[in-house]
């Protein structure tokens, strides 16, 4: 087989949380290039002609969006259905959707710990038990989350974040060390500081972005379309013996 076809999704189906805008739309985006038809859930999604649809819709692909606040447990599990009823085989499941709140641990109130830790951490548990136990039954699949720089390291004035991204990559670990003998691969890709909303305030320090940049051996921050082929990658037949990994995308962050 030539090697490029490993790389190539057509006839699967990928559901990618967070897809709206960012890393996510991005994630959806070089799905649908390798030629996987979308699922799509955001908070503030659009019934129609999002940005996200349209893109992937130019390439030939299927896309079918919902919106969903992944911090309602209820409305969790109704989309869920939803997107089985729409959708009965999911073949790749990448768990992108995520929120951050930040305030110093000593003032850092319950409500945003609480609100955290199910966004980022309880709902990317249950899309990853709901979905994977189709796969497993099936004998194959592939679950990609979304994991961090602060799946290594404590942060600074987001413990609620830190502690979430450090749970997604011990249950990366977890889901695959249980799901790699039924034919169910599942990794992460960690991010470094990427250009989106949720980094905007430390785009905006100007402490802490020069540090930043001083420190990323790459000499600048990243964007949301380089890590569009470590979603791939991780998506398709090329990665089928990479399981329990979380692949660093940071312009060599944590290497300095």
């Amino acid at each position: 087989m030539n090697i490029l076809n490993l790389f190539r999704l057509d006839g699967k189906t990928a559901l990618v949380t967070g897809c709206r805008r960012g890393i996510g739309k991005s994630f959806a985006v070089a799905l649908a290039d390798a030629g996987a038809d979308i699922a799509g859930i955001s908070q503030s999604l659009e019934a129609s002609g999002s940005a996200v649809e349209r893109e992937v819709q130019a390439r030939g692909r299927r896309f079918q969006g919902y919106a969903c606040d992944l911090g309602d447990r209820q409305a969790l599990y109704e989309v869920i259905a939803r997107v089985k009823a729409d959708f009965p085989v999911v073949d790749i499941l990448v768990n992108n959707a995520g929120t951050i709140l930040r305030k110093p641990a000593a003032e850092h109130p319950d409500e945003y710990w609480d609100r955290i830790i199910e966004v980022n951490l309880n709902a990317q548990f249950i899309l990853a038990r709901e979905f994977g136990k189709d796969m497993v039954a099936r004998g194959a699949g592939k679950v990609i989350f979304t994991a961090s720089m602060l799946s290594f390291q404590g942060g600074i004035t987001v413990p609620s974040y830190a502690a979430a991204k450090g749970g997604v990559a011990q249950l990366t670990k977890a889901l695959a060390n249980e799901w790699a003998p039924r034919g169910v691969q599942v990794n992460a890709i960690a991010p470094g500081y990427i250009a989106t909303d949720n980094t905007s305030a430390l785009q905006a320090d100007p402490v802490r972005n020069p540090a930043i940049l001083a420190r990323i051996p790459a000499g600048r921050w990243g964007n949301p379309d380089d890590l569009r082929g470590a979603a791939v990658f991780l998506a398709s037949p090329a990665s089928d013996y990479v399981t329990g990994t979380v692949l660093l995308v940071d312009g060599g962050w944590l290497a300095r």
